[in-house]
């Protein structure tokens, strides 16, 4: 096996291929559920934000090849693989990467989107142990203390076009301050039809993770959605989640 091939993963069900950073940080179920949170439809555009090697943006992708897809990332190598995954994967006509801090998009000038997705580091700098890899600390945001949840939800914002939507996976313990971010971090409504969606890993077991889904300029209130459940209690896929992670159903 090369070397290459050794840092080869494969989501829903072998139809995608993604080149992972060695040593880095890995694509998880997480990226999988986010792409099938976003609601976008034929030939819309795609902004990823925190893309590593592309994962989340790719399922979108496979989902809908009429769209288009842009994925920024702050590490140059996640954006190197995730140039290489689209050639791969024959995705390298409908997507584009640029390496870039999403605090400083404005110098790039990449316009507005139909649709923002992001999977943000869950823990911010301080908050923990330091991971040993530099690449995962940073992937990870353990080293970077003046990017915080805010940063990322300012960003989408800034490039979501007319009532375009914002769709983000977080650990359920963030809820409170995804609301806020969503609300009222600038003094007054910015998001509005806001549908969270709990992902339990079992019946009966508290959600870990969320994914919250929000219409830019819309009025509508918060709405607790029944959520999904990952696992059996044999420990396999429920019917809903293999269908999301195998099939690469929407949500």
């Amino acid at each position: 096996m090369s070397d290459d091939n050794k840092d080869l993963i494969s989501v829903l069900d072998r139809r995608v291929q993604l080149y992972q950073a060695p040593g880095g940080f890995r694509t998880s179920m997480d990226s999988v559920m986010l792409a099938a949170a976003c609601p976008v439809r034929s030939m819309q555009s795609v902004l990823d934000l925190g893309c590593c090697v592309g994962s989340a943006g790719f399922c979108v992708l496979y989902r809908l090849k009429d769209i288009t897809l842009l994925g920024i990332d702050i590490q140059a190598d996640h954006i190197e693989l995730a140039e290489k995954n689209a050639a791969h994967n024959n995705m390298a006509e409908l997507s584009s990467f640029l390496c870039a801090d999403i605090r400083d998009l404005e110098k790039h000038d990449i316009g507005t989107f139909d649709h923002v997705i992001c999977n943000p580091p869950y823990k911010e700098a301080g908050a923990h142990k330091q991971s040993p890899s530099p690449s995962k600390a940073k992937a990870r945001g353990h080293i970077d203390d003046g990017l915080s949840l805010q940063s990322w939800i300012d960003c989408a914002w800034n490039h979501i076009k007319g009532q375009g939507s914002f769709t983000i996976i977080h650990e359920a313990r963030q809820c409170d301050s995804l609301i806020h971010g969503l609300f009222g971090a600038r003094g007054g409504r910015r998001f509005g039809n806001v549908e969270i969606i709990p992902i339990y890993p079992k019946i009966g077991i508290a959600a870990k993770r969320v994914i919250i889904r929000a219409w830019k300029h819309k009025k509508g209130g918060s709405y607790i959605l029944p959520g999904i459940v990952m696992h059996n209690e044999d420990g396999s896929y429920t019917p809903e989640a293999d269908a999301i992670l195998r099939g690469g159903q929407a949500l």
